[in-house]
């Protein structure tokens, strides 16, 4: 059954969004935990973050899971998280930067809505200055590792069913209002299609 199936019942001023859930995809920084609890709340749905279920399962933060275990244990505990998540409905999912960047986790994000939050460069430099919660940010020169990683997953991103543009005068909740708005656009216009590596099993 396809997305737009799935989307039963939509009126001009809310959709309602029975049995589905909404993934938020784009790099770190770009508001996916702060909008999701808006979209959520606004949506009286429930919110996940993928990154704290992580830490949970692992009993370690991430940056402690990437200096003892390496990005590979990290990746792999997060699409064990997602896998778990797309089996839920109603709900609001936050997932980490580079989670749509795995191809295999494509078959966990389509099982819901797909939506990208593009914020420019610039933006997440002045929101992950000085974060020592990174750590593919650490003892890097900022605005190159955000271009590079950006240029490393943007064709991953762009397979996003929605893309929203996130300016610095947003606020989470206008922009979780402008989502609601545009998931009627998913009933008019195809999905887009999955790039055929993402159906390759790892």
């Amino acid at each position: 059954m396809t997305v737009a199936q799935r989307l039963q019942t939509v009126n001009d001023d809310h959709p309602t969004l029975p049995n589905l859930s909404l993934f938020l995809i784009g790099m770190m920084g770009s508001g996916k935990t702060t909008v999701g609890k808006a979209l959520a709340r606004q949506l009286t749905y429930r919110f996940f973050d993928a990154d704290v279920l992580v830490e949970r399962v692992a009993g370690q933060s991430v940056p402690e899971i990437f200096a003892q275990q390496g990005e590979a244990a990290f990746r792999q505990l997060e699409s064990q998280i997602l896998s778990e998540l797309s089996s839920y409905t109603q709900s609001v999912i936050a997932t980490g930067g580079g989670a749509a960047a795995e191809p295999h986790n494509w078959r966990y994000l389509r099982q819901g809505i797909v939506i990208w939050l593009d914020a420019p460069i610039t933006l997440l430099c002045q929101r992950l200055q000085g974060n020592k919660n990174r750590p593919l940010l650490q003892d890097v020169d900022l605005p190159t590792k955000l271009q590079t990683l950006m240029g490393e997953r943007r064709d991953r991103y762009v397979q996003a069913d929605l893309c929203i543009t996130v300016d610095a005068q947003d606020t989470p909740e206008a922009i979780a209002t402008r989502i609601i708005t545009q998931i009627p656009s998913i009933l008019k216009d195809p999905l887009r299609p999955i790039i055929p590596d993402t159906l390759d099993a790892n």
